[in-house]
């Protein structure tokens, strides 16, 4: 199995996560929709911690996942959420062993 996943978490100021989730739509959103080497993306808010935001990606294969981080606009991205989370994101590299529906 050649895909990877990345798992992504982060911690927004109090009260400030539906701003980070603003700027990753103005940002992301649409380069995602239109990302081929991605198999899934989840964008989520953690049930059990209202500042938390997690993100699981998967990808066709390694190469994919530094995609995100070269896009032209990704400087902006990161700067106008860091300006709004709690302190530095968790980020894991995943090497999935089986996925439902892969032949």
């Amino acid at each position: 199995m050649s895909t990877k996943a990345l798992y992504i978490r982060h911690k927004a100021q109090p009260g400030k996560r539906d701003e980070v989730k603003r700027i990753w739509e103005k940002y992301a959103r649409a380069y995602i929709e239109g990302a081929s080497g991605q198999v899934a993306y989840v964008y989520g808010f953690d049930d059990t911690d209202p500042d938390a935001i997690v993100a699981y990606q998967l990808y066709t294969d390694e190469a994919g996942t530094g995609d995100f981080v070269k896009q032209p606009w990704y400087p902006d991205y990161e700067r106008e959420t860091a300006a709004l989370l709690a302190g530095p994101s968790e980020f894991r590299t995943i090497t999935p062993q089986w996925i439902k529906g892969d032949a």
